[in-house]
């Protein structure tokens, strides 16, 4: 298999290098660059540096996701999810954090804060048309093939 490198730069000592939990992972786990204890505030936004930034190769972004047992213990999403790191992108990756929960929350140096996801990607070139309707959808947007979507 051909695995893609990705340069990475650590932009102070407390910067922590992304890492895999284990061999089956497929995100990165981002730790935030914090040095002392931030506070999230219920129902409010903030956004956490990791002190790290990549080099992508061409064709390449990374998806920025929550953290699975952020969200289902306290709460906390990306609230962008996922947020796109793309390959010319050079600046610092940061995270922005949403609290949903009813209690301010600790993000403390070094915590686990999301997963970056390296993912392949096409780009395709746009021309103007007719676009029909033939297909068994047609037009069919938000519910048209499940549940129905109530707008109220």
């Amino acid at each position: 298999m051909n695995i893609p490198k990705v340069s990475i730069a650590l932009l102070t000592k407390e910067s922590k290098m992304p890492t895999y939990a284990t061999d089956g992972s497929s995100g990165l786990d981002l730790y935030s660059n914090n040095t002392e204890t931030l506070i999230l505030k219920s129902k409010s936004q903030m956004l956490i540096s990791t002190g790290v930034k990549i080099k992508l190769p061409e064709y390449h972004e990374g998806q920025i996701r929550s953290r699975s047992g952020l969200a289902a213990k306290n709460e906390i999403f990306v609230l962008n999810s996922p947020g796109t790191i793309d390959s010319d992108y050079r600046g610092e990756i940061k995270v922005i954090l949403y609290n949903m929960s009813e209690n301010d929350f600790m993000i403390e140096p070094s915590m686990k804060i999301a997963q970056m996801v390296i993912t392949k990607y096409e780009r395709v070139n746009l021309e103007l048309g007719v676009v029909e309707n033939d297909t068994e959808r047609g037009s069919g947007g938000f519910g048209s093939t499940g549940l129905q979507y109530n707008s109220n």
